[in-house]
């Protein structure tokens, strides 16, 4: 963006990352505290895109986890804000499935114990993300976990309030909760539910839902219920795909919270697989997940919510989607990342896995393989993130 010599006076812009509709975000160089940095740069100057940009800084200001992309600085250079993060070598999640396509169900279970984790964090502050999808999801080159982007995230007191124009609804198809679809206002659990999606996606090689369009599948979120992720995959345990559906529950209470799925998954990532291990280990016992107020939500899916969902759409549900005058620029059916090129990183000697054309039965890449080195990381909300260079050491620096 043509910024001249040290923005700020400390800060040296050293190489593009990622660009998106609200700005670009480059790897630099700290000359006062001397560690590498991820500088997010705003391209609009418009009312909404700066008040968007000054909550992402006070909401990334109130976190600080493990799990989530920590916030340096926050500042203005010649009248541009600018946000300073943590500088994460690695890669989204939406590139890893795009090689991988599936993967092993502890894998998996790891992985999204870890965003938990860090949901749990941001929940206890008081902050729900509203937009969790594999691309807003950095796996270091240490397989630690990032979440990365609050830029439409808001402070639960406020979660009724919106920062775009009337009739929007933000957030990405795929993953976006009922309750959400009809236009209510943002829960913890609604980033959970979105979660489950991404589990969901990780372990059968797609969403919950697919439709013609994003309408078709933000519907389906409020009427309809997603085939269990074992009868798509057989060799998903069974506990770990009734936790999935516990997760995508259509009532916002009968959802884990944050903290029990991390708590759960974790458990659920221990567990040893006979497909994975060959059948040469036996199956730890199941570790349930706790109950929620209604128990026996998660045990007969299809049968409750149809109930519930015809309960929803003959109010005032169907009035929202009909009534909507735009959906959120982000909302797309579709991966928001670029597919990984095809060859791989000098660094990566492990040859990617073939590619899969059935959804029926997927099979999963060995836990070792990596993704090679994009091209370029980032989302098209300007959701940032740091180009893998395969190098060690690298990290940004807490």
């Amino acid at each position: 963006m043509g910024v001249q010599g040290l923005l700020a006076d400390r800060y040296e812009l050293q190489e593009l990352l990622g660009r998106g509709a609200m700005g670009e975000v480059w790897r630099a160089h700290d000359h006062l505290l001397q560690r590498p940095v991820a500088v997010k740069l705003l391209h609009a100057q418009d009312a909404e895109g700066a008040a968007r940009f000054r909550r992402e800084a006070q909401i990334a200001a109130r976190l600080n986890h493990p799990n989530v992309v920590g916030m340096y600085d926050f500042g203005s250079h010649h009248d541009q804000p600018h946000l300073v993060l943590e500088l994460v070598n690695g890669w989204n999640l939406a590139q890893e499935r795009s090689l991988r396509r599936v993967l092993p169900p502890a894998e998996a279970a790891a992985i999204t114990a870890q965003v938990a984790a860090g949901l749990s964090a941001a929940h206890e502050q008081g902050v729900i993300h509203r937009d969790i999808k594999p691309a807003n999801v950095m796996l270091s080159d240490d397989r630690t976990v990032k979440i990365t982007d609050f830029g439409i995230a808001r402070f639960a007191e406020e979660s009724a309030g919106n920062l775009t124009a009337t009739g929007k609804i933000i957030g990405t198809a795929d993953y976006l909760a009922p309750e959400r679809a009809l236009g209510r206002p943002a829960l913890p659990a609604s980033d959970v539910y979105s979660l489950g999606c991404v589990l969901y996606q990780l372990l059968t090689g797609r969403a919950p839902f697919r439709g013609s369009t994003s309408l078709d599948v933000v519907q389906q979120h409020v009427s309809a219920t997603p085939a269990p992720p074992a009868l798509l995959r057989p060799d998903i345990p069974q506990p770990l795909s009734d936790g999935v559906m516990h997760m995508l529950a259509k009532n916002p209470a009968d959802r884990p919270t944050a903290q029990q799925a991390a708590t759960w998954l974790a458990a659920q990532s221990r567990m040893q697989t006979p497909a994975e291990h060959h059948n040469t280990a036996p199956r730890p016992p199941a570790t349930p997940l706790p109950p929620t107020p209604r128990a026996g939500a998660h045990s007969r899916p299809g049968i409750r919510r149809r109930l519930t969902s015809r309960a929803v759409l003959a109010g005032a549900g169907l009035a929202l989607f009909a009534g909507a005058t735009a959906v959120g620029a982000s909302m797309n059916s579709g991966t928001s990342a670029p597919p990984p090129p095809a060859s791989p990183s000098p660094t990566h000697t492990t040859t990617p896995p073939p590619a899969q054309t059935s959804d029926a039965t997927p099979s999963s890449a060995p836990p070792s393989t990596r993704p090679p080195t994009p091209t370029h990381v980032g989302d098209a909300d300007g959701a940032w993130s740091a180009k893998h260079k395969g190098k060690k050491g690298q990290k940004g620096k807490k």
